[in-house]
């Protein structure tokens, strides 16, 4: 049985090319707070987040990654950092930055906007925090990149459910 939220959930595409289009600031908002509903254990909320509009820090961001055309052209960036100071337990931290991630990039969707989540600049994530004057306790998990799509995805395939799972008793 298929419900909206199922239907949200597989109709989400990453979104590689944005057209430039301004994006409301309390939108920007929305989408950290949806991210901050993410659980967590102990209710520890382990993520920062830094949001980059400016210019010049997204050109300084991009030659960062080998997905600079992405961070060109999106509207806005919203880093996503493990707060060691509010970390219990690393696994389950980044875990539950994984499902804020997954939130905010919902709520993306939900809202009719684009976004994608970028992990190849993890390989620079210490340059990344310098930049954005993140404290040493901060740990670059993600960069998302997002705004008004210039394209749309098609749908995607998963293989069946039959074949993930391997035990069930």
């Amino acid at each position: 049985m298929k419900s909206a939220i199922y239907e949200l959930i597989a109709s989400r595409r990453s979104i590689r090319r944005f057209s430039g289009e301004p994006v409301a600031e309390e939108f920007v908002q929305m989408m950290i707070e949806a991210g901050t509903w993410a659980p967590s254990g102990l209710n520890n909320q382990p993520w920062k987040f830094a949001v980059i509009r400016d210019s010049a820090l997204k050109e300084e961001l991009a030659g960062l990654t080998h997905y600079s055309d992405i961070v060109h052209s999106c509207d806005f960036l919203i880093a996503v950092f493990l707060d060691a100071e509010a970390s219990y337990d690393r696994t389950k931290d980044i875990m539950a930055i994984g499902a804020c991630i997954q939130n905010m990039l919902l709520y993306c969707h939900s809202a009719g906007l684009g976004a994608v989540w970028l992990g190849e600049i993890l390989k620079k994530k210490d340059r990344v925090r310098e930049l954005l004057s993140g404290s040493e306790a901060f740990e670059l998990m993600a960069v998302v990149a997002a705004g008004h799509p210039a394209e749309s995805k098609g749908n995607a395939s998963r293989r069946p459910v039959s074949e993930m799972v391997f035990f069930q008793k």
